[in-house]
């Protein structure tokens, strides 16, 4: 009776760098099954085996630089088999069978579409449609960060693994250490929040956040422009999509030790692989425990993550996936910023020395407990039809309390030039307690359907959301003035009676259709179109209902790519978003019509037929209608009439200019980003957001045959004018420098990452009263160990 194959892997997908490039190795002699498993953990490619057939076999080992046919070829010399590629990895036949027919490991169809990605170019993605399709066949731009770039680059969150990202502003309001704030093609973000693993993260305008480490990830997906067809509620920027990891056919456990500035030290473990011989079962295991000091304060820094998961597999055409997550953050806070003397402007006291910490040691702080726990189904049945669902249930508490510089302190109201009005700081403190409940459900049913030359996939689905909010909050906390001349880290202060409070739930219900279209080889069309109604309900603390409000949306897409036999695909597309505004038109009696989103967006993508890279360029026209602003006159009432006009243009370059190579670049231009129409007149014509024209990146690294790799890489930031335009002078543009140097030793891996190399602190964005300012360097040594 012949055994169970044996499994050794360490991607399901990808894999150019690891047959290509030639990696240290120093395997000591054992049984070649060992020797084998060992190989291919620590090269990175999967390898299946039937172990009885190599029982008595034995190898010296392998000692050296090889690439992994070459690493195969010395392993197996002495024995009756060989490593022959297949689309699902390596496998061991006997050297007189017929050779199995090479394929491109990089090929449609070969990366899961929320799985791994080997390096930085992912080629497929469901972000876009919720279906596994090729990157090249969706009419909008979307940019893929993946876990391989995210290690190089030292991205420990959201917001730097988003840095190298065209028409993302990572540092809007500069460094916000509590949370991860981003802009999307001049929009803030926000809210209504990520998504993690096609499910709303949802946040309500208030301080409360969901927390995600980039640890977790898989990848991180960033779909531009409005997306509401498939996600509803949604703003005029795009979706953010992390992908969690999940668990693997292959055997793979990693330790990774953390050392840096700041005191930091952190431990991190993830093991994956299947639980039972026959793979039916396979479970993952990923965890961090974290303890450092809040950069540029004097506060901790803990934070400790706990994600288990499991697939069943009973058969090839039903997957089911458990998992849960516990994260806990006792953390400092601050808000990085300074007033407007002695940054932008000149103080007679000199300039403002940065990191300027306001607040005090007994106030800034967040407590935050979060867990989820959910499911990822799939069946496909024999008719050829597939049911998906998705379904979460997810938690956290908060307990948030912060400092706000809210300008100077006259001391000498006879002489408007006197230093000393330049030198005290008045503070003013914010807490605020929230629990949040989120609950998602989304079901949807696919097939394809062929007729002749044109294959059409099909997709309905239906999904609901419900979010609870609770939120008691204080404003006003006074404190001991701050003396930027002498700053002291623990102040006095009083506190205030809550004064902002209140109970909401926000509930959304969506129907969607989506066909996307295959015309022969070259036709890629797609055309989807949603139903949505909203409902939030208001109370006071008590429980007291205090008004509901519902509002109806509906969206469409229609994109259209032509894919050449060069490898051009060019694309045009038309897309949608609506947001509910929750405000009563006082002549109507009942809420306003949700604001609108829309996106004209040209582009086109070239990937090289020897994979070489991927290009694209982008040009977008989106709008932002219908949003509701407030009349300040003798009976202040809102009008919905506000407009916000983008128009821009992003490149995106990944290319490898050799095998051990990589290049990434990106650059945004964004010529226009103002106000088109407002009740105040004086805004017309003026930025709301501060958008930056300009903005460019460059990232290099090159793998050295002694197992080393460096890599560089720079961000500018282009000047702007500040929110709404209302900085007094233009904030100026600024570069950062970021660097690695990795070495790789069989199955060890040592790592040196330095983020903002030379310690700058710029200046992000200003408005009348103050700046907020970038953060400042980040080193960390990591030590990880694969096996």
């Amino acid at each position: 009776m012949m055994s169970q194959p044996t499994y050794a892997d360490n991607t399901q997908a990808g894999y150019t760098n690891s047959q290509q490039q030639s990696k240290h190795y120093a395997i000591g002699a054992g049984l070649l099954s060992d020797v084998l498993t060992e190989f291919a953990a620590v090269s990175g490619v999967k390898l299946s085996f039937q172990t009885a057939t190599l029982q008595g076999l034995t190898s010296p080992g392998l000692s050296g630089h090889y690439s992994v046919a070459q690493g195969f070829e010395q392993l197996l010399a002495d024995s009756p088999y060989r490593a022959d590629l297949t689309a699902n990895g390596y496998i061991l036949v006997p050297t007189d069978s017929v050779a199995l027919p090479s394929v491109n490991v990089l090929a449609s169809g070969l990366e899961l579409a929320e799985g791994p990605v080997e390096g930085y170019i992912a080629k497929r993605t469901s972000t876009a449609t919720k279906m596994g399709v090729a990157i090249e066949d969706i009419p909008q731009t979307i940019n893929v960060i993946t876990a391989d770039k995210m290690e190089i680059q030292g991205a420990s969150r959201i917001t730097e693994a988003l840095a190298y990202s065209p028409g993302v502003n990572a540092a809007p309001w500069g460094d916000q250490p509590q949370w991860d704030w981003i802009y999307i093609r001049g929009f803030d973000a926000y809210k209504p929040g990520v998504y993690l693993d096609g499910l709303q993260m949802r946040n309500n305008g208030n301080w409360g956040m969901w927390q995600v480490d980039s640890y977790s990830l898989e990848r991180l997906e960033v779909l531009k422009g409005p997306s509401s067809v498939m996600y509803g509620v949604n703003g005029p920027g795009g979706v953010i999509n992390l992908v969690s990891k999940r668990p693997t056919t292959f055997s793979q456990k990693e330790i990774v030790a953390e050392i840096g500035n700041n005191s930091h030290k952190q431990l991190a473990v993830d093991f994956s692989g299947p639980i039972d011989q026959r793979g039916e079962w396979l479970y993952r295991v990923t965890a961090l425990t974290k303890n450092s000091e809040l950069e540029n304060t004097p506060l901790d820094d803990k934070r400790h993550y706990f994600a288990p998961s499991v697939t069943w597999s009973p058969t090839t055409q039903t997957h089911v996936t458990l998992y849960g997550q516990w994260f806990d953050i006792d953390s400092g806070t601050d808000t990085n910023e300074v007033l407007l003397a002695g940054s932008l402007l000149p103080n007679p006291n000199g300039q403002t020395e940065l990191p300027l910490f306001g607040g005090s040691t007994d106030f800034n702080g967040i407590k935050q407990e979060q867990w989820l726990i959910g499911y990822d189904a799939k069946h496909q049945f024999d008719s050829g039809w597939m049911v998906s669902q998705k379904a979460r249930y997810a938690k956290f508490d908060m307990d948030f309390r912060t400092v706000y510089k809210s300008g100077w302190i006259i001391q000498n109201a006879d002489d408007p030039a006197d230093k000393d009005n330049f030198r005290f700081v008045k503070l003013t403190g914010l807490a605020s307690k929230e629990d949040v409940t989120s609950k998602n459900i989304d079901t949807y049913i696919s097939k394809d359907f062929d007729f002749s030359t044109v294959k059409h996939q099909i997709m309905v689905g239906v999904d609901y959301q419900k979010t609870d909010f609770e939120v008691d909050a204080a404003w006003g906390a006074t404190f001991a003035p701050l003396d930027i001349l002498n700053p002291q880290n623990k102040l006095a202060f009083t506190d205030v009676p809550s004064n902002i409070t209140g109970l909401s739930d926000v509930k959304q219900t969506g129907v969607y259709i989506q066909d996307q279209i295959s015309i022969g080889e070259h036709w890629v069309v797609n055309l989807a179109t949603r139903y949505d109604e909203t409902e939030t309900n208001s109370y006071q603390l008590n429980g007291s209902f205090i008004e509901r409000q519902k509002s109806y949306g509906q969206s469409s897409r229609v994109g259209v790519v032509y894919k050449a036999a060069n490898g051009l695909a060019p694309y045009v597309s038309y897309s949608e978003s609506f947001a509910p505004t929750g405000t009563i038109d006082p002549a109507q009696l009942k809420p306003f019509p949700p604001e609108r989103g829309q996106q004209i967006e040209a582009g086109v993508r070239y990937t090289p037929l020897d994979n070489s890279g991927r290009y694209s360029l982008a040009a977008f026209d989106i709008t932002r209608k219908d949003y509701t602003q407030w009349v300040w006159d003798d009976q202040p009432h809102p009008e919905q009439k506000g407009e916000v006009n983008v128009q821009g243009a992003e490149l995106e370059v990944f290319w490898q200019p050799s095998e051990n190579t990589n290049l990434m670049a990106s650059y945004t231009w964004i010529p226009k980003a103002e106000v088109v129409d407002s009740i105040n007149p004086a805004e017309i014509g003026k930025q709301s957001n501060a958008v930056s024209e300009h903005s460019l990146s460059v990232w290099a690294d090159y793998y050295f045959d002694s197992g080393f790799q460096l890599g560089l890489g720079a961000r500018y930031n282009g000047e702007n004018n500040g929110t709404g335009e209302n900085a007094p002078k233009t904030v100026p543009g600024y570069t950062l420098v970021d660097g690695s140097l990795k070495y790789d030793l069989a199955q060890w891996s040592l790592a040196l990452n330095v983020r903002n190399l030379f310690d700058q602190h710029e200046l992000s964005t200003c408005n009348n009263k103050k700046c907020y300012y970038t953060s400042g360097r980040r080193m960390t040594l990591s030590a990880t160990y694969v096996w």
